[in-house]
């Protein structure tokens, strides 16, 4: 099957591509004058759960920055990540296309051969493009050869500035070795991950950052996956709790980000500044560390954790402030997800999208005005080693979900507006419902299938 016939089945129409938020033609470069462009940060956590903040109801982790992120701006009750493993979530987040689009399907081991191809298109190439400057630190993992030149690196793919790690800060998030910086690494370093991925953006930002130039950054936060480190001044504050270094981990990016915003605040950046923070999944599942290097993150009151296709895999905390467009105090329960990142950025700089490859996700400008989303991909997840088989594919369309095994025999029905635990399965109560959404599913999925490169 083409894509116009499989659009065409799913009644999706050339000229609703070519409506705001859709891939409407790239072509050249225009947009808003340079002046008038908002700055740009995305912080994205590692491994962290629905549940894992103040401000999303944990009842010991203590987040005053977040939470004074939410009452400035927008919660999101509805957030998703692109994917519930970490490789795939980022590389949704910088292409806004599903991931599995670009054959990114799992994690990324060190020496593969599966990467973030050279001809995807990230928001970063095409802000650069448009006069932006861009820079990422932190954990970048879209790539199993990292800093070599057999695969595309962070600035092959659009960032100016960088000092990143392949997967986690080795050997530990304390004092990592691992960092590399425009392509040198930067030896030993002492601290933890959090501090000195933040310190890196701090001095970006007043050392080398173009101020004629709209900026975006990208900080990609290690905390708090495994193996867990903080320092002490923040696992003391959970002292004789077993869970006492994961809170700290999470409490020590909370002040980092914090730090990072009160740059902003110093430089005179906040009210030019659109800034979102997110998760790249939910919280760790495996357990593979013992003693307090294990990860005690919480999903809250949603069914299962990374790895799965429940919502405890896929739904993370996200939180937005865009002063002067985003109502501060503001809560939206309309479904964001990773993918939505880079049709957003674009909308916000009068920017076109890619119009040559399906772009999944959306333009989410409408919320700050409070309407409704019009998407015209549905939103879908995928992991075929899933500790929740045999359902390893998920579908979200309005207040249904739908989760299918690989073949499309099995499947599971949920109305997340009554049920946000996904424990009423309703497949056998709704059939009509069931039938037109298994349809869809499976040649939504057919058609990502195929598109997906496959490696050796």
């Amino acid at each position: 099957m083409n894509r116009r016939e499989f659009l065409k089945i799913m009644g999706w129409t050339a000229a609703s591509l070519a409506a705001p938020g859709g891939p409407n033609t790239y072509g050249r470069i225009a947009g808003k004058a340079s002046e008038d462009r908002p700055n740009v940060v995305v912080v994205l956590c590692d491994d962290l759960g629905y549940g894992d903040l103040s401000c999303y109801g944990h009842p010991h982790i203590k987040t005053p920055n977040l939470d004074k992120l939410a009452e400035q701006g927008m919660k999101l009750t509805d957030c998703y990540a692109a994917a519930p493993v970490c490789s795939p979530a980022r590389v949704g987040i910088l292409t806004g296309r599903t991931p599995y689009r670009c054959g990114v399907y799992d994690w990324i081991p060190a020496g593969s051969d599966v990467h973030l191809k050279k001809q995807e298109l990230t928001i970063a190439a095409i802000l650069k493009k448009a006069g932006y400057a861009t820079c990422h630190v932190g954990k970048w993992h879209c790539n199993g050869r990292f800093n070599s030149p057999e695969q595309p690196q962070p600035d092959d793919h659009g960032f100016e500035y960088w000092f990143s790690t392949q997967n986690n800060a080795g050997p530990s998030h304390q004092n990592p070795n691992n960092f590399v910086r425009n392509g040198s690494p930067a030896g030993q370093l002492q601290g933890y991950s959090s501090t000195l991925i933040v310190q890196e953006a701090i001095d970006w930002l007043k050392t080398k950052w173009d101020n004629s130039r709209p900026f975006c950054l990208f900080v990609w936060f290690h905390a708090p996956h495994e193996p867990i480190a903080a320092a002490p001044q923040f696992a003391e504050m959970y002292q004789g709790k077993k869970e006492a270094v994961y809170y700290g981990s999470v409490s020590q990016m909370d002040y980092e980000f914090g730090r990072l915003m009160k740059t902003l605040d110093d430089m005179n950046l906040r009210d030019k500044t659109f800034v979102m923070f997110t998760s790249d999944n939910g919280p760790e599942t495996l357990n593979r560390y013992r003693g307090s290097q294990r990860s005690f993150g919480s999903p809250g009151p949603l069914r299962g954790m990374k790895l799965h296709v429940y919502e405890g895999g896929i739904r993370v905390p996200g939180i937005i402030r865009w002063p002067g467009k985003v109502k501060p105090g503001s809560v939206s329960g309309e479904p964001v997800n990773g993918t939505d990142i880079l049709p957003t950025l674009c909308a916000m700089a009068e920017l076109p999208v890619p119009a040559d490859r399906p772009i999944d996700g959306t333009s989410i400008l409408p919320l700050f005005t409070g309407k409704k989303l019009d998407r015209k991909m549905p939103l879908y997840w995928r992991y075929d080693k899933t500790l929740s088989k045999p359902f390893t594919v998920a579908m979200h369309q309005a207040d249904w979900k739908i989760l299918a095994d690989n073949d499309m025999t099995q499947f599971e029905l949920y109305n997340l507006a009554e049920d946000i635990a996904e424990q009423r399965n309703l497949a056998e109560s709704q059939p009509q419902r069931l039938e037109a959404m298994k349809k869809i599913l499976a040649k939504l999925h057919a058609e990502i299938d195929a598109e997906g490169p496959k490696w050796d």
